[in-house]
């Protein structure tokens, strides 16, 4: 009896598949129009569509760039202003930069003088150099009458 069960059972089995093979295969043939129509129907939908939205994004950009950004911007700063803790006094800045001014001025101005001092020194020697030539040619002029 088991043995009969069983192929009884695949009998129905083979039946079964047969039929949802055969009605697969028929409404396959009634939907395959109706689907390729849906489809060039689905794809002008879209075309429409998207002729539409195109425009509609660039006026939404456009507002974005030229409005909201600006009011966005201004209220962001706003907001960091506002949660900024506040810095603190620097006080020893000034005081470090004037101490500097104060060095570099004194260097400067030290530099300055010995430039002048060293050109002072250089037409001294030229002007004694000078003095001692007609000195000695003075002398030798006296020691040439004296002996002539």
């Amino acid at each position: 009896m088991a043995g009969s069960g069983l192929g009884r059972t695949q009998t129905a089995m083979r039946q079964g598949l047969s039929a949802a093979r055969d009605g697969a295969s028929a409404a396959k043939e009634r939907m395959g129009p109706a689907a390729q129509q849906s489809r060039e129907m689905a794809a002008a939908r879209m075309l429409a569509l998207r002729g539409w939205s195109a425009p509609v994004l660039r006026q939404a950009a456009k507002y974005v760039e030229t409005d909201l950004s600006p009011k966005m911007s201004s209220m962001l700063a706003q907001t960091a202003d506002r949660v900024e803790p506040p810095r603190p006094a620097r006080r020893g800045r000034k005081a470090v930069v004037a101490l500097l001014a104060g060095v570099t001025a004194a260097g400067v101005a030290g530099a300055v003088l010995t430039r002048r001092n060293a050109a002072q020194e250089a037409e001294m020697m030229s002007d004694e150099s000078t003095s001692d030539k007609a000195d000695s040619e003075s002398a030798d002029d006296q020691v040439r009458s004296h002996s002539g």
